[in-house]
C-alpha cells in the first residue's frame, strides 16, 4: 500500500471560528503559521470557544499580510484587524492557566461584541516562542504552542473519520451521520491510511517538516457542534466514548509537536518513521 499522503491543510487564525484551507502552509516550532494567534476572552478575562459560544462556528477569519485578520460573520460587514503595536500585556486565562497576551484595537472588540449580543475583546498572542509551555507531562523542554486547546497541530485521518462514521449509523443516533471533517478542526488530515493506524505512529515527515507524536487527541463537546449552523447533537462523543475511549479521553487524532519546521503542502507523503 502507498504512504498516507495529505489531503487538507487547515488554518485558524482565531481560536474557535471558521478558517482557511491553504495549499500550503509554513510550520513553525508552535503550529502551523498564522493558527490560532487570536482569540476571544470574556469580561473576566477568559478565553471563550464554541464550547461555551457554538455561535463562534458561524464567524470566520481570513489571514492577511503581516498577521492580519479579515473577520466575517452573517449580517456583518467584514472587519479587517491589525496586528496590535508592542504594548501592556494582558494576561488571559486558557484551561486555567494564564497566558500573556495583547489586546486588539477596539473595533474587533466593538464587532464580536455586537455579534454575539455580549462583551468579548479580542487578544493576540505575540510571541509564541515564549508565551505558553506545552504541557509539561507531555513535552520536551523548551516546547512552546499558540493558542490552540494544547498542542501546536493536529492530525486527522479519512479513513478513521469514514471508520467512525460507520460506527454511528451502527449506532443510537445514525441520523446524526455521517459527520464532515470539520466537526473536528484538525489542521492537517491524512488520506491513504488505514483506519486508526495513527494510533500507533510517534513520529513522522511531512514536506520538509518532521513531527512528534505528543498523545491522541480528547474530543470534547465542540465536535458535536454543526459547523454550518452552530446547531448540538450528540455525536460523535457518544460513539467515541463506546468504541474509541482511551484513558480518560475520548480519542480522535493525533497531537502532533514538530522538531523540525519547513513548509508542507496538500499532495506531500506522510513518512511514518517510527
Amino acid at each position: 500500500m502507498a504512504n498516507p499522503y495529505v489531503h487538507a491543510l487547515h488554518v485558524h487564525p482565531v481560536k474557535s471560528v471558521a478558517g482557511i484551507a491553504p495549499d500550503e502552509a509554513a510550520v513553525e516550532p508552535w503550529g502551523l503559521s498564522g493558527d490560532r494567534r487570536w482569540a476571544l476572552v470574556d469580561t473576566s478575562g477568559t478565553v471563550i470557544t464554541q464550547r461555551q459560544w457554538p455561535r463562534l462556528a458561524l464567524a470566520a477569519a481570513r489571514p492577511l499580510a503581516g498577521g492580519a485578520v479579515a473577520l466575517s460573520a452573517p449580517g456583518m460587514a467584514e472587519l479587517v484587524v491589525e496586528v496590535p503595536e508592542p504594548g501592556p500585556l494582558e494576561p488571559v486565562v486558557l484551561f486555567g492557566k494564564k497566558v500573556e497576551t495583547v489586546v486588539a484595537a477596539g473595533a474587533a472588540a466593538d464587532w464580536f461584541s455586537t455579534w454575539l449580543s455580549a462583551p468579548v475583546r479580542l487578544v493576540h498572542l505575540d510571541a509564541p516562542a515564549v508565551r505558553r509551555p506545552v504541557d509539561p507531562e507531555y513535552a520536551l523542554p523548551g516546547e512552546t504552542v499558540s493558542l490552540a486547546d494544547g498542542y501546536p497541530v493536529l492530525l486527522a485521518s479519512l479513513a478513521s473519520l469514514d471508520a467512525l462514521n460507520a460506527l454511528i449509523g451502527r449506532g443510537e443516533h445514525p441520523e446524526e451521520g455521517p459527520l464532515p471533517m470539520n466537526r473536528f478542526r484538525p489542521n492537517v488530515v491524512v488520506a491513504g491510511a488505514e483506519p486508526w493506524a495513527e494510533d500507533g505512529w510517534q513520529r513522522m515527515a511531512i514536506g520538509e517538516a518532521v513531527f512528534r507524536v505528543a498523545r491522541e487527541c480528547g474530543r470534547c463537546i465542540v465536535t458535536t457542534t454543526d459547523q454550518a449552523t452552530a446547531q448540538r447533537g450528540r455525536e460523535p462523543l457518544k460513539t467515541l466514548g463506546r468504541h474509541r475511549r482511551i484513558g480518560k479521553s475520548l480519542a480522535f487524532g493525533r497531537q502532533l509537536v514538530p522538531v523540525r519546521t519547513g513548509t508542507v503542502r496538500v499532495g506531500d507523503e506522510v513518512r511514518v518513521l517510527g
